[in-house]
């Protein structure tokens, strides 16, 4: 049995909610407002949720994978700081200084004080995930020696991609409540710009790890074999970013289709 309540909420405006199935817009005096779902569900979360599984699911390849090869021990028998020390060499590049840092997989190179940061996982160790991490940090520092134009567009995306990141969540959601739909524009464009610094990121990432294996494999710093296992190590990383990106995207076309239904109304 369906029934049915009809309230007004707003002068000329009416809505209609019927238990049972969908609530959908009518024609009645000035209409109602388009709602997505079922008893009030809105669907876009599935989109929410799906980008969250594709990036649990990709963070546990790579722990899986990495965690796999960590227990493989190079057969030059090189540490990652060792490693990253001659793949520098071979490069040309003697001002980039290596650090340890705490954690596991925090490791990172940092342009503006050419400065290579080696996480606990990778700074001592002489496995082969160990080498091929370290070797791909140093693929970001030959990208910024050689000007590599993507690297080089990210690092100026970095403080409004930040911005946008932190806040183009909030001020959606502020524009959303108060029904101003400059705000949930302004909330758009600003996670868009976040959005784009993690597209720009893929060939930034993927070009890394293709200079480490190439330079890995020309040094001798690992076998055959060895290069086979860091495809693995390095390609499973390159997941987590594709996967990042994806689940991105998915909470982009939330908002639009979101901001879409408010126009509606």
């Amino acid at each position: 049995m369906h029934f049915c309540a009809v309230i007004r909420l707003k002068p000329g405006r009416i809505y209609k909610k019927v238990s049972g199935g969908f609530i959908n817009k009518f024609q009645a005096s000035e209409g109602c407002p388009m709602y997505y779902g079922y008893y009030g569900f809105d669907w876009t979360y599935l989109l929410v949720i799906t980008g969250l599984v594709l990036s649990l699911a990709a963070s546990a390849h790579v722990k899986n994978t990495f965690r796999k090869y960590d227990s493989v021990r190079s057969m030059r028998n090189l540490t990652g700081a060792m490693a990253a020390q001659k793949v520098l060499q071979s490069a040309g590049l003697y001002d980039v200084r290596i650090e340890r840092v705490s954690g596991e997989l925090t490791d990172h190179y940092d342009p503006r004080t050419k400065t290579l940061r080696l996480s606990n996982s990778t700074y001592g160790s002489n496995s082969v995930a160990a080498v091929c991490v370290a070797a791909h940090e140093c693929g970001h520092a030959v990208q910024d020696q050689v000007g590599y134009a993507p690297l080089a567009f990210r690092s100026s995306l970095v403080p409004v991609a930040n911005f946008g990141s932190s806040l183009g969540w909030p001020i959606f959601l502020f524009g959303w409540i108060l029904s101003f739909q400059p705000l949930i524009t302004a909330g758009i464009v600003l996670f868009t710009l976040a959005v784009l610094f993690q597209l720009v990121t893929l060939p930034v990432e993927f070009n890394a790890s293709s200079r480490a294996l190439r330079i890995l494999e020309d040094t001798h710093i690992l076998g055959d074999q060895e290069i086979a296992a860091g495809r693995k190590v390095l390609g499973a990383a390159a997941l987590t970013y594709v996967a990042s990106l994806a689940a991105s995207l998915l909470q982009l076309l939330r908002l639009v289709l979101l901001s879409g239904g408010r126009r509606r109304r």
